[in-house]
Protein backbone atom coordinates (compact mmCIF):
# COMPACT_ATOMS: atom_id res chain seq x y z
CA UNK A 1 0.00 0.00 0.00
CA UNK A 2 2.51 2.28 1.27
CA UNK A 3 4.41 1.80 -2.49
CA UNK A 4 1.17 2.56 -4.23
CA UNK A 5 0.58 5.66 -2.34
CA UNK A 6 4.70 6.50 -2.25
CA UNK A 7 4.04 6.20 -7.19
CA UNK A 8 1.15 8.25 -6.76
CA UNK A 9 2.73 11.27 -5.01
CA UNK A 10 5.19 10.87 -7.38
CA UNK A 11 2.82 10.77 -10.33
CA UNK A 12 1.56 13.88 -9.20
CA UNK A 13 4.87 15.54 -8.10
CA UNK A 14 6.03 15.06 -11.63
CA UNK A 15 2.38 16.30 -13.50
CA UNK A 16 2.88 19.63 -11.00
CA UNK A 17 6.54 20.06 -12.23
CA UNK A 18 5.41 19.28 -15.93
CA UNK A 19 2.19 22.01 -15.61
CA UNK A 20 4.62 24.91 -14.14
CA UNK A 21 6.67 24.40 -16.53
CA UNK A 22 3.61 24.54 -19.03
CA UNK A 23 2.74 27.94 -17.72
CA UNK A 24 6.81 28.85 -17.94
CA UNK A 25 8.55 27.02 -20.32
CA UNK A 26 11.49 29.83 -19.65
CA UNK A 27 12.22 28.23 -16.09
CA UNK A 28 14.31 25.19 -17.07
CA UNK A 29 16.32 26.98 -19.70
CA UNK A 30 16.54 30.33 -17.65
CA UNK A 31 18.56 28.13 -14.75
CA UNK A 32 21.01 26.61 -17.25
CA UNK A 33 21.55 29.85 -19.30
CA UNK A 34 24.25 31.23 -16.97
CA UNK A 35 25.51 27.81 -16.05
CA UNK A 36 26.26 27.57 -20.33
CA UNK A 37 28.31 30.86 -19.68
CA UNK A 38 30.08 29.74 -16.78
CA UNK A 39 30.98 26.80 -18.17
CA UNK A 40 32.42 28.49 -21.38
CA UNK A 41 34.27 30.57 -18.81
CA UNK A 42 34.09 33.89 -21.09
CA UNK A 43 31.08 36.44 -22.20
CA UNK A 44 31.32 36.96 -25.79
CA UNK A 45 30.57 40.97 -26.24
CA UNK A 46 28.53 42.23 -29.19
CA UNK A 47 29.40 45.68 -30.09
CA UNK A 48 29.62 48.23 -32.74
CA UNK A 49 33.69 48.79 -32.20
CA UNK A 50 33.23 52.20 -33.81
CA UNK A 51 30.94 53.69 -31.32
CA UNK A 52 33.62 55.96 -29.01
CA UNK A 53 33.84 56.01 -26.34
CA UNK A 54 31.32 53.27 -25.30
CA UNK A 55 33.65 50.38 -27.49
CA UNK A 56 36.29 51.59 -30.45
CA UNK A 57 39.48 50.05 -31.73
CA UNK A 58 42.41 51.99 -30.07
CA UNK A 59 45.17 53.70 -32.46
CA UNK A 60 48.22 51.86 -32.62
CA UNK A 61 47.35 48.49 -31.20
CA UNK A 62 43.42 47.83 -32.96
CA UNK A 63 42.58 47.11 -29.28
CA UNK A 64 38.88 47.23 -28.69
CA UNK A 65 38.26 49.74 -25.61
CA UNK A 66 35.95 51.95 -23.85
CA UNK A 67 33.70 52.18 -21.47
CA UNK A 68 31.38 49.45 -22.26
CA UNK A 69 34.52 47.41 -22.50
CA UNK A 70 35.58 48.43 -18.74
CA UNK A 71 32.46 47.93 -17.48
CA UNK A 72 31.88 44.17 -18.93
CA UNK A 73 35.10 43.41 -17.99
CA UNK A 74 34.77 44.44 -14.83
CA UNK A 75 31.63 42.85 -14.33
CA UNK A 76 32.69 39.44 -15.64
CA UNK A 77 35.46 39.63 -13.27
CA UNK A 78 32.60 39.54 -10.29
CA UNK A 79 31.54 36.52 -11.78
CA UNK A 80 34.74 34.38 -12.21
CA UNK A 81 34.55 35.23 -15.76
CA UNK A 82 36.52 36.92 -18.88
CA UNK A 83 35.22 38.65 -22.02
CA UNK A 84 36.12 38.25 -25.62
CA UNK A 85 35.08 41.42 -27.48
CA UNK A 86 33.65 40.82 -30.84
CA UNK A 87 32.65 43.64 -33.60
CA UNK A 88 29.59 43.36 -35.49
CA UNK A 89 27.81 45.98 -37.98
CA UNK A 90 25.25 47.43 -36.04
CA UNK A 91 22.71 46.57 -38.69
CA UNK A 92 23.34 42.24 -38.06
CA UNK A 93 24.02 43.05 -34.10
CA UNK A 94 20.60 41.33 -32.84
CA UNK A 95 20.43 38.37 -35.34
CA UNK A 96 24.06 38.25 -33.86
CA UNK A 97 22.39 37.43 -30.65
CA UNK A 98 19.67 35.53 -31.08
CA UNK A 99 21.46 33.34 -33.78
CA UNK A 100 24.01 32.81 -30.87
CA UNK A 101 26.94 34.40 -32.53
CA UNK A 102 27.49 36.81 -29.35
CA UNK A 103 26.22 36.19 -26.04
CA UNK A 104 25.23 39.94 -25.06
CA UNK A 105 24.83 43.42 -26.83
CA UNK A 106 26.80 45.46 -24.85
CA UNK A 107 27.35 48.54 -26.74
CA UNK A 108 25.72 51.43 -25.61
CA UNK A 109 22.49 49.52 -26.26
CA UNK A 110 18.99 52.16 -25.77
CA UNK A 111 16.08 50.52 -24.49
CA UNK A 112 13.33 51.28 -26.80
CA UNK A 113 10.43 49.71 -27.39
CA UNK A 114 11.11 47.15 -30.34
CA UNK A 115 14.05 46.22 -29.11
CA UNK A 116 12.25 44.87 -26.17
CA UNK A 117 10.53 42.55 -28.10
CA UNK A 118 13.70 41.07 -29.82
CA UNK A 119 15.47 40.72 -25.87
CA UNK A 120 15.50 41.07 -22.82
CA UNK A 121 17.67 44.01 -21.16
CA UNK A 122 19.14 44.20 -18.07
CA UNK A 123 18.53 47.05 -15.96
CA UNK A 124 19.54 50.71 -17.49
CA UNK A 125 23.31 51.49 -16.31
CA UNK A 126 23.74 54.61 -18.44
CA UNK A 127 21.29 58.18 -19.47
CA UNK A 128 21.92 59.77 -23.13
CA UNK A 129 20.01 61.77 -25.24
CA UNK A 130 19.33 62.30 -28.80
CA UNK A 131 21.30 65.14 -29.90
CA UNK A 132 21.30 67.38 -32.85
CA UNK A 133 25.07 68.15 -34.03
CA UNK A 134 26.33 71.02 -36.10
CA UNK A 135 29.11 72.50 -37.42
CA UNK A 136 30.72 75.78 -35.91
CA UNK A 137 29.13 78.50 -37.08
CA UNK A 138 25.93 76.90 -38.44
CA UNK A 139 23.15 79.08 -38.44
CA UNK A 140 21.37 76.27 -37.69
CA UNK A 141 19.96 76.91 -33.72
CA UNK A 142 17.71 73.72 -33.12
CA UNK A 143 14.80 71.38 -34.87
CA UNK A 144 12.73 74.66 -36.31
CA UNK A 145 15.96 75.33 -38.74
CA UNK A 146 15.76 72.25 -40.26
CA UNK A 147 14.01 72.76 -43.01
CA UNK A 148 15.12 71.98 -46.22
CA UNK A 149 18.51 70.67 -45.02
CA UNK A 150 20.30 67.69 -45.16
CA UNK A 151 20.38 65.31 -42.10
CA UNK A 152 22.61 62.35 -41.15
CA UNK A 153 22.30 59.30 -38.66
CA UNK A 154 23.92 55.44 -38.09
CA UNK A 155 22.08 53.31 -40.04
CA UNK A 156 19.46 51.34 -37.56
CA UNK A 157 20.46 52.99 -34.88
CA UNK A 158 18.15 54.88 -32.08
CA UNK A 159 19.29 57.89 -33.43
CA UNK A 160 17.51 56.88 -36.77
CA UNK A 161 14.58 56.00 -34.79
CA UNK A 162 14.67 59.19 -33.07
CA UNK A 163 15.02 61.32 -35.79
CA UNK A 164 11.86 59.50 -37.43
CA UNK A 165 9.82 59.47 -34.53
CA UNK A 166 9.53 63.37 -34.84
CA UNK A 167 7.69 63.43 -38.41
CA UNK A 168 6.89 67.34 -37.97
CA UNK A 169 10.68 67.91 -38.20
CA UNK A 170 11.41 64.68 -40.53
CA UNK A 171 8.87 66.39 -43.21
CA UNK A 172 10.51 69.22 -43.31
CA UNK A 173 13.95 68.24 -44.38
CA UNK A 174 15.51 67.64 -47.95
CA UNK A 175 17.53 64.64 -47.14
CA UNK A 176 17.96 61.78 -44.89
CA UNK A 177 21.16 59.76 -45.31
CA UNK A 178 22.39 56.55 -43.37
CA UNK A 179 25.77 55.90 -42.65
CA UNK A 180 27.55 52.87 -41.26
CA UNK A 181 29.09 54.66 -37.95
CA UNK A 182 28.83 58.16 -36.96
CA UNK A 183 32.44 59.10 -37.39
CA UNK A 184 31.10 58.76 -41.39
CA UNK A 185 28.33 61.05 -40.99
CA UNK A 186 30.42 63.61 -38.66
CA UNK A 187 32.98 63.58 -41.18
CA UNK A 188 30.23 64.32 -44.27
CA UNK A 189 29.05 66.85 -41.85
CA UNK A 190 32.63 68.63 -41.67
CA UNK A 191 32.95 68.50 -45.51
CA UNK A 192 29.74 70.43 -46.33
CA UNK A 193 27.65 67.39 -47.20
CA UNK A 194 25.07 67.44 -44.56
CA UNK A 195 23.73 70.22 -42.30
CA UNK A 196 23.12 68.23 -39.26
CA UNK A 197 23.56 64.68 -37.56
CA UNK A 198 21.64 63.27 -35.06
CA UNK A 199 23.48 60.48 -32.25
CA UNK A 200 23.80 59.50 -28.79
CA UNK A 201 25.16 62.46 -26.69
CA UNK A 202 27.68 60.38 -24.80
CA UNK A 203 29.25 59.31 -28.33
CA UNK A 204 29.02 63.33 -29.52
CA UNK A 205 31.05 64.88 -26.59
CA UNK A 206 33.32 62.21 -26.75
CA UNK A 207 34.20 62.65 -30.30
CA UNK A 208 33.65 66.33 -30.29
CA UNK A 209 36.31 67.22 -26.98
CA UNK A 210 38.78 65.24 -29.38
CA UNK A 211 37.99 67.83 -32.33
CA UNK A 212 37.80 71.16 -30.52
CA UNK A 213 35.94 73.58 -32.74
CA UNK A 214 34.91 71.84 -35.14
CA UNK A 215 31.00 70.26 -34.22
CA UNK A 216 28.78 72.08 -31.43
CA UNK A 217 25.69 70.15 -29.95
CA UNK A 218 22.77 72.17 -29.71
CA UNK A 219 20.36 72.34 -26.64
CA UNK A 220 17.13 71.46 -28.98
CA UNK A 221 17.22 67.16 -28.94
CA UNK A 222 15.20 64.24 -29.99
CA UNK A 223 14.54 62.62 -26.25
CA UNK A 224 16.22 60.89 -23.20
CA UNK A 225 17.11 57.01 -23.34
CA UNK A 226 18.26 54.68 -21.34
CA UNK A 227 21.35 51.82 -21.87
CA UNK A 228 21.29 48.61 -20.96
CA UNK A 229 22.91 45.34 -21.63
CA UNK A 230 20.94 42.98 -23.99
CA UNK A 231 20.19 38.86 -23.83
CA UNK A 232 18.88 36.64 -25.41
CA UNK A 233 14.67 36.27 -23.89
CA UNK A 234 15.37 32.61 -22.15
CA UNK A 235 18.73 34.04 -21.14
CA UNK A 236 17.06 35.00 -17.61
CA UNK A 237 19.19 33.52 -15.09
CA UNK A 238 22.12 34.99 -17.48
CA UNK A 239 20.44 38.86 -17.08
CA UNK A 240 20.06 38.31 -13.68
CA UNK A 241 23.52 37.39 -12.54
CA UNK A 242 25.10 40.16 -14.33
CA UNK A 243 22.02 42.75 -12.69
CA UNK A 244 23.16 41.78 -9.50
CA UNK A 245 26.89 42.46 -10.01
CA UNK A 246 25.80 45.92 -12.24
CA UNK A 247 23.85 46.67 -8.54
CA UNK A 248 27.24 46.08 -6.94
CA UNK A 249 29.02 48.29 -8.65
CA UNK A 250 26.70 51.21 -8.70
CA UNK A 251 26.59 50.81 -4.40
CA UNK A 252 30.41 50.81 -4.53
CA UNK A 253 31.08 53.41 -6.76
CA UNK A 254 32.41 51.61 -9.22
CA UNK A 255 30.35 52.47 -12.43
CA UNK A 256 30.95 55.70 -11.42
CA UNK A 257 34.40 55.82 -11.42
CA UNK A 258 34.70 54.00 -15.06
CA UNK A 259 31.67 57.15 -16.29
CA UNK A 260 34.27 59.64 -15.35
CA UNK A 261 37.39 57.56 -16.88
CA UNK A 262 35.58 58.42 -20.10
CA UNK A 263 33.16 60.89 -19.75
CA UNK A 264 34.62 63.12 -17.33
CA UNK A 265 31.04 63.21 -14.94
CA UNK A 266 28.60 60.74 -14.22
CA UNK A 267 26.14 59.28 -16.94
CA UNK A 268 24.77 56.62 -14.35
CA UNK A 269 21.00 55.20 -14.92
CA UNK A 270 18.88 55.02 -11.78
Amino acid sequence: MKRVVAVMMFCVSFILCAFALAQNPQAADADRSFETIKAKGTIVLGLDASFPPMGFREKGSCEIVGFDIDLAREAARRLDLTITPKAVRWNRIIPALNGGDVDVIWSGLSMVPERQQQMIFSKPYLESRQTLIVGKGSKIRGKADLAGTKVGHQFGSSSERALRADPATVNTLKEISAYPDNQRALDDLAAGRLDAVVMDEVAARYIISRKQGAFVILADNFGTEQYGVGFRKDDIAFRDAVDKVLDEMKKDGTIDRIARKWFGKSVIGK
